[in-house]
Formats: C-alpha cells, structure tokens, sequence
C-alpha cells in the first residue's frame, strides 16, 4: 500500500489557471465533511491510537484545526499586500500542545468547520486581483498567489485526511 509523503518533502508547482478557483474553494469547504465522515464511528481506542512518532487519527484532525489560524493569517498577509507570508511553526508545538486526545472529537470537528466556514467566506469574497495578488512562501522559498494558498491548504487537508486513512487500515485491516 503507498502512504503519503512527509509533507516537507512534498514538491509544490504553483501555475494553477484561475479558473480553478472556485474548484479549489469546493475541496475546502468540503473537508469538514469528508473529515466527519471518516472517523464518524471509529472507537475511541482507535481514534487516540499512536503508531510510534505518529500522531494519532485525533490528533491529525486537532492539527488540522490548530492551523486554521494560519491559514486565515496568510489570507490577511495577502489582503494586506504583505510581500512575504507568516511563516508556520514547524515544530507544530500548537498541535503537540494541545493534547488532543483528550479532547472531545465533536468540538474538534465543530470547531473546524466553523473555522473553515470562515476561511471559506474570505476566500469566496476575494475577486479576481485578489485572487492572483502573490507573496513569498517562507518555508518553499516560492512565490504564490491566493489561489495557489488555497491549493496548498486543500493539499494539507488531503495529506492529513490520507494520514487518517492509512491509520484506519493499519488499525483496523
């Protein structure tokens, strides 16, 4: 079976038309859903389950809460004309912090989809010079534009949401 990449070894190729916008728009406000349904069910032996340095199918969704933040920050950057992004802890203290295994797994999932819900407004009101407004990407050295941080967030949601499946097979084949 593959497994997703470390997601600091991932590539990122930043030339999307913009007419994907609102394709890309669709797969973030998506991800609440798709998230809910994929451990909707799961024990909570299971959803709280460690496999070594990994962390657990409850901490990839806390994570994914922990940086809705960040995302809407860099919205902000991009609305401010900002020629350089706010850079993400990559320590992920945030997330390791947060002990989200001993969270309830229904307010993690509320409180992301209401976090993504705004992310998902700003970037619907964005029009389209907003949309190809760019600045650098601290940790890729790279230019991207709107359209592309919302490539990469919904690339993110993906990574974790492949995570979350690969823990479910291994812990429940």
């Amino acid at each position: 079976m593959l497994h997703p990449v470390d997601w600091f070894s991932r590539p990122f190729d930043f030339n999307l038309p913009l007419w994907m916008y609102p394709n890309i728009i669709e797969r973030l406000r998506g991800t609440p859903a798709r998230l809910e349904t994929r451990v909707a069910g799961l024990p909570k032996n299971i959803l709280t389950r460690r496999l070594g340095d990994r962390w657990s199918i409850q901490e990839n969704v806390g994570h994914l809460l922990d940086l809705e933040e960040l995302w809407l920050g860099r919205v902000d950057d991009f609305e401010q004309k900002l020629p350089r992004l706010r850079a993400a802890d990559l320590d992920n203290r945030k997330t390791y912090e947060a002990n989200h295994n001993a969270q309830n797994l229904q307010t993690i999932l509320a409180n992301f989809r209401a976090q993504r819900l705004q992310l998902v407004q700003r970037l619907e009101n964005a029009d389209e010079d907003f949309v190809k407004r760019s600045a650098l990407h601290p940790r890729l050295d790279a230019s991207m534009r709107l359209i592309d941080h919302a490539y990469f967030v919904a690339e993110h949601d993906d990574h974790h949401l492949a995570e979350i499946t690969a823990l479910i097979k291994i812990f429940m084949p």
